[in-house]
């Protein structure tokens, strides 16, 4: 499993638009300019994530877009569903019958499978994206 271009570009937005918490608001044009992305890119990933809750934008001479909600309320899944839609890794979860419904024994797994995928993602918040990032477990560091 992959997550879209589009998901990628709206962590990597929420997390620019994180480091702005406290700092007054940024722009779409800002945000665009921090991370490299196209101005039409982050315009349309503002867009969904504002429709989300995510961000919120203030209109005004001191206007421009803040988090919807502090970092650490915010997770990866929000993020990803704002953007995709709910997390599953099979669409016959929720798009009802499928040709092979009768011999399939995955079905009723398909729901928890999804489930355990969109807990991993709710578990890591905005907050942690900005903290620097945990140093990898090499083989070398294993108990032998």
């Amino acid at each position: 499993m992959r997550l879209s271009n589009l998901a990628d570009y709206a962590v990597i937005t929420m997390s620019q638009a994180a480091l702005h918490c406290g700092n007054g608001r940024v722009s779409a044009a800002e945000l665009a300019s921090e991370t490299g992305l196209p101005v039409p890119t982050v315009q349309k990933l503002v867009s969904r994530l504002t429709g989300a809750g995510l961000l919120r934008s203030v209109r005004g001479a001191h206007g421009g877009l803040q988090l919807g909600r502090p970092a650490a309320a915010i997770t990866v899944a929000d993020i990803v569903e704002a953007v995709e839609g709910p997390i599953a890794l099979t669409a016959c979860v929720d798009h009802g019958p499928c040709d092979f419904e009768a011999g399939c024994s995955m079905k009723p797994h398909w729901p928890i499978i999804n489930d355990a995928l969109r807990g991993a993602l709710a578990g890591i918040s905005l907050a942690q994206l900005r903290a620097p990032a945990p140093r990898p477990i090499v083989h070398e560091d294993l108990p032998a």
